[in-house]
């Protein structure tokens, strides 16, 4: 890619706003360096580390990057024996900690089972170095100051440092508070001049102190003098100084050493980090700019949905769907300079390149791009003042450029191809521009405003029209593009709006050769179907989600109630069951009774009719056949055919077989539902004759099912009791165990109405209000029998 295409298309403003997520000058580095490739495989392995990188930021919302400093140079320094600064040796144990961090970091996802390979062998590359992190940060602080813990003999010299000085200040301060210091010291203060504690004394007092004069004020009043009573101890001071000094250097030449004996697991980490910066930044920008990772392709397919120029504000930008190199390989957006057009072409430029730079692209999920070897542009005012050519001919030189290097592996886009000249001679030189791009097998996206091109659309295989939308009644661009409709000049529209009188319009327009008019009436054609098309595709669109609905909702009533109804048959079966064995206890009782009376006083009762009554007594305990225990019947076992009847087993059911969806499993219609039923549920019954399948019932639309709600709100109270009665009826005929009735809140009276009418029908067991979920007191929960 040169530099001027990535100029052209504002490649450098993308990396600008990627540097500022970077965490260090090792992650802006390599962002500077980012350029798109040209191979697949590198374009794949970079889109993969952002993907890792952005699940990452998903799962944990951060990355431990902080502190990473480029520490090379310090290394680099260390090895040849050079001593390194306090400042520098905390910078490289911060980055040292840092990689420690992020290590740990990647473990732990790794621990929780997360997939991130190419982060995995990246932190597996990092050596820890702990020990040399704990001695540089006990011998130097974060403001990269030597710390008294770097060593006893430090300790021991700042210990002896500080009684020096609190002695010299003591001595000190006993002149400045004595009762002649106002007289002789300019000042009752304490100061240090050369590295030695002084007092400022005027010049008249100069011999009542002796000692040394180490400077004097400007106007030579004032002397700052080293009082002969502590010189020997300001001596002793700066020998405590230089040994404290040589001690430091001894630290530092120390730790240097232990710097260099590490350098190469130094340097890997430095350039481990700056990868793990470079990539995280690349994340963090896609979030930030809601950017989605596109499908990568060689076959110079573009298929862009909801793309949007990432250097316009979110809020404010106009997402388009692009679609080339399928049908059609090249694209001529033709309408006049209402806006727009140049921006498409720089949104799929700026697409194509940050795709293949390894950076997440704006666009919706799904989005693909394809890898160019080469990207061209003829975008803006080529206007040359230097060399003295006009815009046309500056266009020209971009465009003979162009042709020169252009071949199948590339994707070139011109803006106002063939303008700045005489349209006729514009347009001709246009399409036969554009014919030889295409003949060499490029991707090309071309915006024009001659009429001329909008046949070139028609007339070519693989090449198609497009335009962006322009509002007549609010006399602004929509910035939407509507690919496969030419655009059109508005002029007539737009002058009638702005008040040009009907007289001047009809003249216009009678100007105008037939032709341009048919073509002008075909593409307003075309538009007006557009908009009816989408507005049938939505209302379309939001029948099928309110019949998924529905369909959802009822199978799991279906499956609710026969669970229920089965639980019933339990429940009664457990509770015969109980009778019967109380009544068979009762009768044994009686029996012993009545063997007791007989034996006592010769009762005529046979033993052979006790035993019939009690064998009667034992048939009459009920037995429970589960129907999801029922085994099918062999004698049945057959091939199932779409359109034979079965039984669902686990419904207890009769259906209809539709389709085979599985290796096991089938759909079948029962009643109202498709459902899909493992194969061994099932159980043949019959086959139906050879004929049209026609399902028991067939949902055609809103109001033809019934809903599992009725909407009272704003009924009378007459028309809404009548909906109540027709609605109960359809429910209980669907089979539906609940419904809801929304009446709304109000004064109440439609509420009370509908509850006293529910109270009195002989199907509903039971009304409530709804929860707080289900709309409050202004919904009525019924349930049926």
């Amino acid at each position: 890619m040169n530099d001027k295409i990535l100029k052209t298309l504002e490649f450098h403003k993308i990396i600008a706003e990627l540097e500022g997520f970077a965490a260090s000058s090792l992650g802006i580095d390599r962002i500077k360096a980012l350029l798109p490739s040209v191979s697949s495989e590198e374009v794949v392995k970079m889109q993969d580390e952002t993907d890792e990188a952005a699940h990452v930021l998903r799962l944990k919302g951060h990355a431990p990057l902080s502190g990473i400093y480029n520490i090379q140079p310090h290394i680099r320094r260390a090895e040849i024996g050079g001593v390194l600064n306090a400042v520098e040796l905390g910078q490289t144990a911060s980055t040292i900690h840092t990689s420690r961090m992020m290590k740990q970091f990647i473990e732990e996802l790794l621990e929780n089972e997360v997939e991130i390979p190419i982060l995995e062998e990246k932190a597996r590359r990092i050596f820890p170095l702990t020990e040399l992190e704990h001695k540089i940060k006990q011998a130097v602080d974060e403001g990269g100051d030597i710390l008294d813990s770097a060593s006893e003999t430090l300790r021991s010299v700042r210990q002896q440092q500080r009684r020096n000085e609190r002695r010299i200040r003591e001595r000190l301060e006993s002149y400045t508070r004595s009762s002649n210091a106002q007289k002789m010291l300019s000042d009752a203060i304490i100061t240090i001049r050369n590295d030695r504690y002084v007092i400022p004394v005027k010049q008249e007092y100069r011999s009542h102190y002796g000692g040394i004069v180490h400077d004097q004020s400007a106007s030579g009043q004032t002397l700052f003098i080293e009082p002969q009573a502590v010189v020997e101890l300001n001596n002793e001071l700066k020998e405590l100084q230089m040994r404290e000094k040589a001690e430091i250097d001894r630290i530092l030449a120390e730790l240097s050493n232990e710097v260099a004996e590490y350098a190469n697991e130094l340097l890997v980490i430095v350039e481990t980090m700056g990868d793990m910066d470079f990539i995280f930044a690349k994340a963090r920008y896609a979030k930030e700019k809601k950017l989605t990772r596109p499908s990568i392709n060689n076959k110079g397919i573009i298929r862009l949905h909801e793309a949007r120029h990432p250097l316009i504000p979110i809020d404010e930008v106009v997402a388009n769907d692009v679609i080339l190199g399928t049908d059609y390989t090249t694209i001529v957006i033709t309408g006049p300079n209402t806006g727009g057009k140049t921006i498409t072409l720089k949104t799929v430029g700026l697409c194509t390149l940050m795709g293949q730079a390894g950076l997440h692209i704006p666009a919706q999920e799904g989005s693909e791009i394809a890898v160019f070897k080469q990207v061209f542009a003829d975008i803006g005012d080529e206007q040359s003042i230097e060399q003295s050519l006009s815009t046309f001919s500056s266009h020209m030189v971009n465009i003979v450029q162009i042709l020169q290097q252009v071949d199948h592996e590339s994707l070139v886009l011109f803006d106002e191809l063939g303008s700045g000249t005489d349209p006729q001679e514009g347009s001709a030189l246009a399409i036969s521009i554009l014919d030889d791009v295409y003949q060499r097998g490029a991707r090309v996206i071309a915006t024009t405003h001659y009429p001329e091109l909008k046949a070139y659309g028609y007339n070519r295989p693989g090449v198609t029209n497009a335009s962006v939308e322009f509002d007549v009644e609010t006399l602004r661009p929509t910035y939407r593009l509507l690919i496969g409709v030419p655009g059109r000049s508005n002029a007539f529209e737009i002058s009638k709006r702005l008040g040009l009188s009907e007289a001047v319009i009809a003249k216009a327009k009678s100007m105008i050769d037939t032709e341009s008019n048919e073509v002008e009436n075909m593409i307003a054609s075309l538009e007006k179907s557009r908009r009816e098309a989408e507005e049938q595709y939505e209302e379309a669109h939001d029948y099928l989600k309110h019949a998924e609905k529905l369909h959802r909702d009822l199978q799991q009533q279906m499956i609710e109630f026969y669970d229920h109804k089965q639980k019933l048959y339990e429940k009664a079966e457990g509770k015969a069951a109980e009778l019967v064995e109380k009544a068979k206890e009762e009768a044994e009782q009686v029996m012993k009774e009545l063997r007791q009376m007989r034996l006592e006083s010769g009762a005529q009762v046979k033993e052979h009719e006790l035993i019939e009554a009690r064998r009667k007594l034992d048939l009459a305990v009920p037995t429970l056949h589960k129907q999801k225990d029922q085994p099918i019947a062999k004698a049945k076992k057959r091939e199932l055919q779409p359109g034979d009847e079965v039984k669902v087993t686990t419904f207890g059911q009769s259906g209809q077989l539709l389709e085979k969806t599985g290796e096991q499993e089938w759909q079948v219609q029962i009643g109202i539902m498709k459902m899909k039923v493992k194969e061994k549920d099932l159980e043949f019954i019959k086959s139906e004759p050879k004929k049209e399948a026609k399902p028991l019932a067939t949902i055609k639309g809103k109001d033809y099912h019934v809903s599992l709600e009725l909407d009272l709100r704003g009924e009378r109270y007459e028309n809404a009791i009548l909906k109540v009665e027709k609605y109960i009826d359809d429910a209980l005929l669907a089979g539906y165990p609940r419904v809801s009735i929304i009446h709304g809140k109000g004064t109440g009276a439609l509420r009370t109405g509908v509850s006293e009418y529910l109270k009195q029908h002989r199907s509903v067991k039971r009304i409530r209000l709804g929860e707080a979920g289900e709309g409050g007191s202004g919904v009525t929960v019924v349930e049926f029998k």
